[in-house]
């Protein structure tokens, strides 16, 4: 085997690792956008129960092939305090488990001999996955499409592995070569650089898978690189967490050290078996003896084993594993100046485009509560002239105005992206208009806030008429929002009939307002500068009315999506 041919070896293996590289990315993307509903749902479910924890990671992984990507998730999720440190550890626990799919159905496809191998039949999907991206007209078929082409990609980038390998097997020096590196911890590591570098332990898994098959390396050697990929597969969450809240920073700890001591229980076990068995029992002959003359099942099975049992070992000591974490990385002191930062969404979400939208919507949701719960403080400070919440209230006008700005920001780039049904895209483009009319909800309520700044300075106040008048408006205007909120969490057409009615009502009371008002001018109950700030309230009521009002009606828009 010359120069020419060993350079031509590893330009084939590149290209074989790129070609599985976008085929995972392919195939994840596509089964993000067709099980988009289902994935939400599944991820909603996260509650305190671990063995749920773990069936809700092993699932989501095995489901959208991309044990990143549930890492990452679950760190988004930790840093929006939707679930506990302890629930995230199981959903790691579990997304571990779901990524040795991967490795089983390369292995599946290793399969051959003298008739046409699984390889090639698999690989045959990528042009049937072509056809349909290039010729189908529904976007639901174009979605399968990219599936069955990323699926039958893996095996075309495996084939092509296989065949490099196969090429350097023919060379008895790099053979010898890798005979020699037969100390496991050194094996670990090695596995350990390449998927940190690459960020994917399924195709590290795949080019060990390969080298074995090729006699390239030896099972024992195999088991020892996969090992290492699975401490190498932490970089993804670790590179995630560094850039977010402290509880993410404990959640992508959490992520190594679980791997790690996994790792190290096997590597001490394995050392203890060959030692009381004077070497000749290993990880290997244990596997090869289960499943002889099948090296790709082998490997395949003993990474399926690997992390089934660690999870296992790890399952009843979570509480102490979460424990050490916040040792060692303790909460740090906060001042009175609250850090502005979206609460549902973050940078590493757009990882997993439809869990996304799902937060999107949880995001926009709180900013509404946020703009009601300024608008009750405006008139609760208008009617009693009580200033004890202004500060309160200009923060929360401040961190309205903050949300406006960030999660339009947020939804430009994750509207960018391909993994979204025509639903989730389709509701992406109606939130720009709904954050700008919870954001001049917020406005409104500033405006109501100021008039108390006048009565104030003028030593006036309203009439017990018109405080009364004020109090029953704001019930009306809660039970519009609570009909809008109903409508727009759940796509509720009975519950937006029901704010069209109230936001009638609405319209009525405020016009039968403008009305009182000018008979108590009239009687000289009233003021006259008291009675425009009277009026500002009420049409400034009413606009609040309509901003919401408009937040229902975009569920229209979905209503054929």
């Amino acid at each position: 085997m010359g120069m020419t041919a060993i350079v031509s070896a590893i330009l084939t293996l590149l290209a074989g690792i790129g070609i599985f590289l976008v085929a995972c990315q392919m195939m994840s993307s596509n089964l993000e956008s067709a099980s988009s509903a289902k994935l939400k749902s599944l991820f909603a479910k996260a509650s305190r129960s671990k063995l749920l924890g773990v069936g809700i990671g092993t699932v989501g992984t095995a489901a959208i092939q991309s044990s990143g990507a549930t890492t990452v998730m679950t760190i988004g999720f930790v840093n929006a305090g939707i679930i506990s440190l302890v629930q995230a550890a199981t959903i790691i626990y579990g997304a571990n488990i779901g990524t040795t799919v991967t490795a089983q159905i390369v292995a599946l496809g290793m399969f051959g001999g003298n008739s046409i191998s699984t390889s090639i039949i698999f690989s045959a999907f990528a042009g049937l996955g072509a056809f349909l991206i290039v010729f189908s007209k529904k976007a639901g078929l174009k979605t399968w499409g990219g599936i069955l082409a990323g699926f039958g990609m893996l095996f075309v980038g495996l084939s092509l592995m296989s065949g490099s390998m196969e090429d350097f097997a023919a060379r008895q020096g790099v053979k010898d070569f890798l005979a020699g590196i037969s100390s496991p911890m050194l094996l670990v590591i090695t596995g350990a650089i390449i998927t940190a570098i690459i960020q994917s332990s399924s195709v590290m898994t795949s080019i060990a898978l390969a080298m074995c098959v090729t006699g390239l390396i030896s099972l024992d050697q195999g088991i020892f690189l996969t090992m290492g990929s699975n401490i190498g597969s932490c970089v993804v969450a670790i590179i995630a967490g560094i850039t977010s809240g402290i509880n993410a920073k404990r959640t992508a700890l959490i992520h190594l050290l679980f791997n790690c001591t996994g790792v190290i229980i096997f590597m001490i076990a394995g050392w203890m078996l060959g030692g009381f068995t004077n070497g000749s029992i290993s990880y290997g002959t244990m596997f090869e003896s289960a499943f002889p003359g099948l090296p790709q099942t082998q490997l395949a099975m003993f990474h399926t084993f690997f992390n089934v049992i660690t999870v296992l070992i790890m399952l009843p000591l979570t509480g102490a594993l979460v424990a050490l974490v916040c040792k060692m990385i303790p909460q740090q002191d906060v001042s009175d100046v609250e850090v502005l930062k979206l609460r549902y969404v973050d940078d590493n979400m757009l990882r997993t485009p439809p869990v996304a939208v799902e937060q999107t919507k949880r995001e926009i949701l709180g900013m509404a509560e946020l703009a009601m719960e300024n608008f009750d403080r405006a008139v609760d400070i208008i009617t009693t002239l009580d200033f004890k919440e202004r500060e309160l209230f200009d923060k929360v006008e401040e961190k309205i105005n903050f949300i406006n700005r960030t999660l339009v920001d947020f939804v430009v780039r994750l509207s960018e992206k391909t993994a979204l049904s025509e639903h989730d895209h389709l509701y992406l483009s109606t939130t720009y208009r709904t954050v700008r009319d919870i954001e001049r909800i917020g406005d409104y309520a500033e405006n109501i806030a100021e008039y108390a700044d006048s009565l104030q300075e003028k030593g006036q106040r309203f009439t017990d008429d018109a405080l009364y008048e004020i109090s029953q408006l704001k019930v009306l205007i809660h039970r519009l929002y609570d009909n809008v909120r109903a409508a727009y969490k759940d796509e509720r057409f009975d519950s937006l009939d029901k704010a069209n009615v109230i936001e009638d009502q609405i319209d009525d009371f405020t016009k039968m307002m403008e009305n009182n008002h000018v008979t108590r001018l009239s009687n000289g109950s009233c003021t006259p500068a008291t009675g425009t700030l009277y009026l500002e309230l009420s049409s400034d009521s009413e606009r609040i009315a309509d901003h919401l009002i408009n937040v229902a009606k975009t569920i229209r828009s979905l209503a054929t999506a």
